[in-house]
C-alpha cells in the first residue's frame, strides 16, 4: 500500500482549492453563461446560490473527504454501501467533465500561438468556428479529426499525466503555487484594459443592472446554481478527494470560506472583462450587447480577439497573455477533476496511483478525441449543458438529501468541522443543507424539466440531445450502480491505513 498523499502546508491546500475554483469556468463560463441569462438578471440567483447552498455544501464535501480520508465513494460507502453508488456517480461527473474540459484548454493554447501574429484577422466568429474548429453543419456530421485541435490536446493531457504522477504535493500544489498567481496578474491587466475601451459602460450596464422579470424564468436559477457549482467544484466529488489530503488538524471553515469568496471575487472579475469587452463591440457594430455573439459558448474565441485587435500596441503580447491565463486557469481545474477518478479507483481496487493514473489518463484523453472531429463544438455544447444542469445539481440535491435526512449526518459533520475550525459554523449551516437547499434546488429543477420539454435545447436535434444529453446523464447513473456492486479490493488495506492515520495524527 502506497503512503497517504498530503499536502504539504494547509496554503497549498488553499492554494489548490482555490485553483480548482478559479479556472475556466471563471473566465471562459462564467461571462458566457452570465451572457446567455440576462446579465444582471443572473447575478442576484447566482449569489443566492453560493450564500444558500454551494458555501454550505463545499463545506460538507471538506467534512466528508476530511473525516473519512478517501475519495467520494469511499466517503459515501463509510455512511451505507446502498449508496456508494451516489459517491460514483459524483466521480462520473468530474470525469466527463475534464474529458471536454482538456479540449477548451486546446482551443486556448491554439489561440495563444495564433495571438503572436495576429492570425485570426479581423472577423474572429468565421475564424474560430470555420478555419480553427472546421465547424460541420450538423451535430451528426462527424467530419474526421480536425488535427489543429486534437495536437494540442494531446500536448496537454500528456503534461497533465506528468504533473499527475508527481503527486499531490509534487504537482498539484507546485502548480497551484506557480500559476494562480500569474493568472490573477494577467486577469487584472485584460480586465483594465477591457473596462478603458470605448463604449465599455455599455456592456457594465447590462451586466450590473437587474432584469427583474428574466429572473423569473427558471432556465435563470438552474444556470445561476449549475455555474457556481461547477466553478466551486462542489458536487463532482474534487473537493472530498482533496480535503482526504489535509492533515487532521487543518482548519475546514477557513480555507471553504476564502475558496468560495476567491472563486466569485474572481468571476465577477472575469465578467467585468467581458462586459466591458461586449460593450466596446456592441458600440462598434452599432447593435445591444445581447446582440453582439450568436451563442454564449462563442465568447472567449470570438469577442476577446476582436478586442485585441483594438489594442493600440502590444496587441500580440496582450493575447499571448490573455490566452495563456486561459490555459494556466483551464490546467490547475483539469488537474483537480482527475484527482477524484484517481483516487477513487486506488480505494476501490487497490491500484497504485501509478496505474490509476495511467487508466483515467488514457481512457479521458480517447473520449477528449471525440470533441476534437468537425463537429466537437456540437457535442461539446450539449454536453456541457447537460452535465452542469442536471447532473451536477441533481447529484448534489440527492448528496444532501441523503447525508441531511437518511443518515442525519449533518450534526456530526458539524462538530468534525467545529473540532478542526478556528470560524465555527452554527445552526445556519445545518438549516441551509437540510431544508433551504434541497427545496430549492427541487424546486428550480423541476421548473426548469418542464420548461426544457415544451423546446429543445440550442435547437439541436431531439435524437442528439437524448444521445449526448439525456442519455448520458441516464448511463452515469447506471455505470454507478455498476461500480457500486464492484468488490472492494483494498478495503482492508483502507481500514489499515486509517488506523495508522489515527495513531500516527491523534
Amino acid at each position: 500500500m502506497e503512503p497517504k498523499q498530503q499536502w504539504g502546508s494547509r496554503m497549498g491546500f488553499i492554494l489548490a482549492a482555490v485553483g480548482s475554483a478559479i479556472g475556466l469556468g471563471n473566465i471562459w463560463r462564467y461571462p458566457y453563461v452570465a451572457y446567455e441569462n440576462g446579465g444582471g438578471a443572473f447575478l442576484i440567483p447566482y449569489l443566492v446560490a453560493l450564500l444558500t447552498t454551494a458555501i454550505p455544501i463545499l463545506l460538507m464535501e471538506y467534512a466528508l473527504g476530511h473525516k473519512y480520508r478517501g475519495s467520494s465513494p469511499w466517503s459515501m460507502m463509510k455512511l451505507s454501501k446502498k449508496f456508494e453508488w451516489l459517491g460514483w456517480f459524483q466521480v462520473l461527473l468530474s470525469f466527463i467533465i475534464v474529458t471536454y474540459y482538456m479540449v477548451i484548454i486546446g482551443w486556448a493554447a491554439s489561440y495563444a500561438y495564433y495571438s503572436l501574429g495576429l492570425q485570426w484577422g479581423t472577423d474572429t466568429q468565421s475564424f474560430f468556428l470555420n478555419d480553427y474548429l472546421g465547424l460541420s453543419d450538423s451535430v451528426w456530421s462527424f467530419g474526421g479529426i480536425e488535427w489543429k485541435v486534437f495536437i494540442p490536446v494531446l500536448l496537454l493531457w500528456i503534461i497533465t499525466y506528468w504533473v499527475m504522477r508527481r503527486g499531490v504535493r509534487k504537482g498539484i500544489e507546485l502548480a497551484s503555487r506557480i500559476l494562480l498567481p500569474m493568472l490573477v496578474i494577467m486577469m487584472l491587466m485584460i480586465t483594465f484594459r477591457a473596462i478603458t475601451l470605448e463604449g465599455a459602460s455599455t456592456g457594465l450596464n447590462v451586466l450590473f443592472t437587474p432584469n427583474f422579470a428574466k429572473m423569473m424564468e427558471p432556465g435563470v436559477w438552474v444556470a445561476a446554481y449549475g455555474q457556481v457549482f461547477f466553478s466551486l467544484s462542489i458536487g463532482f466529488a474534487t473537493m472530498i478527494s482533496y480535503a482526504s489530503y489535509l492533515n487532521k488538524k487543518e482548519d475546514l471553515s477557513n480555507s471553504g470560506f476564502i475558496a468560495a469568496f476567491a472563486n466569485s471575487g474572481f468571476e465577477f472579475l472575469a465578467s467585468i472583462a467581458v462586459f466591458g469587452a461586449l460593450g466596446f463591440l456592441a458600440t462598434q457594430q452599432n447593435v445591444p450587447v445581447e446582440e453582439v455573439v450568436d451563442k454564449g459558448i462563442l465568447l472567449a474565441f470570438s469577442v476577446f480577439p476582436e478586442i485585441i485587435n483594438s489594442f493600440p500596441g502590444l496587441n500580440a503580447l496582450f493575447g499571448f497573455m490573455f490566452f495563456g491565463a486561459l490555459v494556466f486557469a483551464g490546467f490547475t481545474s483539469a488537474v483537480s477533476l482527475i484527482e477524484p477518478s484517481v483516487l477513487a479507483l486506488q480505494n476501490k481496487l487497490n491500484l497504485s496511483r501509478k496505474a490509476a493514473i495511467n487508466w483515467i489518463c488514457g481512457v479521458a484523453f480517447l473520449i477528449s478525441s471525440m470533441y476534437t472531429f468537425k463537429n466537437g463544438l456540437n457535442i461539446l455544447d450539449i454536453v456541457d449543458h447537460f452535465v452542469n444542469n442536471y447532473g451536477i445539481l441533481l447529484g448534489s440535491l440527492l448528496q444532501i438529501i441523503v447525508i441531511g435526512w437518511v443518515f442525519k449526518q449533518l450534526k456530526p459533520l458539524q462538530q468534525h468541522i467545529n473540532s478542526v475550525s478556528d470560524v465555527r459554523v452554527g445552526s445556519w449551516w445545518i438549516i441551509m443543507l437540510k431544508y433551504v437547499s434541497p427545496i430549492m434546488l427541487t424546486i428550480i429543477l423541476a421548473s426548469y424539466i418542464r420548461e426544457e420539454a415544451t423546446k429543445l435545447y440550442g435547437d439541436f436535434p431531439i435524437d442528439a440531445l437524448f444521445t449526448f444529453g439525456y442519455g448520458l446523464i441516464a448511463a452515469l447513473f447506471v455505470a454507478a450502480v455498476i461500480l457500486n456492486k464492484v468488490k472492494w479490493k483494498g478495503m482492508t488495506e483502507e481500514k489499515k491505513e486509517d488506523e495508522t492515520w489515527d495513531q500516527a495524527h491523534g
